[in-house]
């Protein structure tokens, strides 16, 4: 069975930045997708970005110009750096992985890990 473990949440001001991380193990079978999603109180849960062991990689529209996610294949982790971050970012952040070469990968999830962007 494959688990997921995520560092990196807190608090942050406005305009700050956050890393998370995420680290795979476990299974049998590789891990060819690996991403973030997230869920603020009382809405879904969205995807923030994802990325194959190939290299696509996939952001979400808000996510765009300010999070980047980064893969290290042979680790099995998986990175995302959150910049500028603004209050509506505040959310649980929560890791994903996949058997498949998919950028919604969901087959695994993590806990959580909880960010909080405020003043």
């Amino acid at each position: 069975q494959v688990q997921l473990r995520e560092s990196g949440g807190g608090l942050v001001q406005p305009g700050g930045s956050l890393r998370l991380s995420c680290a795979a193990s476990g299974g049998y079978f590789a891990i060819n997708a690996m991403g973030w999603y997230r869920q603020g109180p009382g809405t879904e849960r969205e995807l923030v970005a994802a990325v194959t062991s190939g290299g696509r990689s996939k952001e979400a529209d808000f996510a765009k110009g300010r999070f980047v996610i980064s893969r290290d294949n042979a680790a099995n982790t998986v990175t995302l750096q959150m910049n500028s971050l603004k209050p509506e970012d505040t959310a649980v952040y929560f890791c994903s992985a996949s058997h498949d070469y998919t950028l919604s990968p969901t087959d695994y999830w993590g806990q959580g890990t909880q960010v909080t962007v405020s003043s």
